[in-house]
């Protein structure tokens, strides 16, 4: 009994202690950047209109072929499509950080270059993409 009650009249010692160092964390600034990373390509891949909307398909019986977006509109989406635009997204700022960090080598030029080229690559490929899918959306070749 004596021992339950002396842990009972710890406890607000403890949680000031819990408290004091959640108050003082420094978080890392990469990890402040991946999540902010993380939370805009999230937003911008519609991860919020997946979350709110009620009824949204994973993919759609048109003419008989099964297609991961909406024909001829911008303004509705699947999961995959949406899906799809956040890996997209994610392997464009993933080519400029690639590009970011080729600047940092200007004592090795090989790789400073490499670096750059494939972060270019990562870019116009995530693009392209990306219109290609919009192209899709607002043309609908099945029709």
């Amino acid at each position: 009994m004596r021992r339950i009650a002396r842990r009972l009249a710890s406890i607000p010692y403890h949680m000031r202690k819990v408290y004091q160092k959640v108050s003082t964390a420094k978080p890392s600034l990469f990890v402040l950047a991946a999540v902010a990373i993380a939370l805009s390509v999230f937003l911008l891949g519609g991860g919020v209109y997946d979350i709110l909307e009620r009824e949204i398909y994973i993919a759609i019986p048109l003419r008989g072929r099964w297609v991961f977006y909406y024909p001829y509109t911008v303004h509705e989406q699947t999961i995959l499509d949406s899906l799809l635009s956040m890996t997209l997204y994610a392997i464009g700022t993933v080519g400029f950080l690639l590009t970011y960090q080729s600047t940092r080598y200007a004592y090795k030029p090989r790789q400073a270059f490499i670096l750059l080229l494939v972060g270019a690559v990562f870019i116009v490929v995530a693009y392209l993409y990306i219109e290609y899918i919009i192209w899709l959306k607002l043309t609908a070749p099945y029709q």
